[in-house]
């Protein structure tokens, strides 16, 4: 199975990036109310590029050291997930709020390298804050291809 890369938009208003960056953020959460991308389709030893949010800058990289999914989560498994894993996720209360989700990937990662110079990001209009892609080339500005959701398929 081909590794894939994935593209992390960091939300700036909570600083996560600076969190990141830092070391006091070592774990990425994302859900929704059914499996939604990354759910299921991020693995171990994968890479991770952040950006923040509205930067257009991928400004930073990472592995994926350990995936967590899970599925039809009650409220109080939810609560407790989030809770045994603060310290790593260093999340803020409203980021508490967003995140209770009946699905949840925790993804913990390691090994953050700053981008310098950053590369810069070629935004196109149909896409979510969690990219999976071949390769970061595929939307950095001179060598960006149109995205698709393809790659961010359930494989059968």
């Amino acid at each position: 199975m081909q590794r894939m890369v994935h593209l992390v938009y960091c939300d700036d208003k909570a600083h996560v990036l600076d969190k990141i960056m830092t070391g006091a953020k070592t774990m990425l959460v994302r859900g929704a109310a059914g499996r939604k991308i990354p759910h299921s389709r991020v693995f171990e030893g994968e890479e991770l590029y952040f950006m923040e949010k509205g930067s257009k800058k991928i400004s930073a990289r990472g592995q994926v050291v350990s995936v967590q999914n899970f599925v039809k989560l009650a409220d109080e498994e939810i609560i407790g997930l989030l809770e045994e894993n603060q310290h790593k996720l260093a999340l803020t209360d409203m980021q508490k709020e967003r995140w209770q989700k009946k699905c949840l990937c925790l993804v913990e990662f390691g090994d953050v390298q700053a981008i310098d110079p950053p590369l810069e990001f070629e935004h196109q209009g149909n896409m979510d804050d969690w990219l999976i892609i071949e390769k970061i080339e595929d939307v950095t500005v001179g060598t960006s291809i149109p995205y698709n959701y393809e790659k961010s398929r359930f494989k059968k």
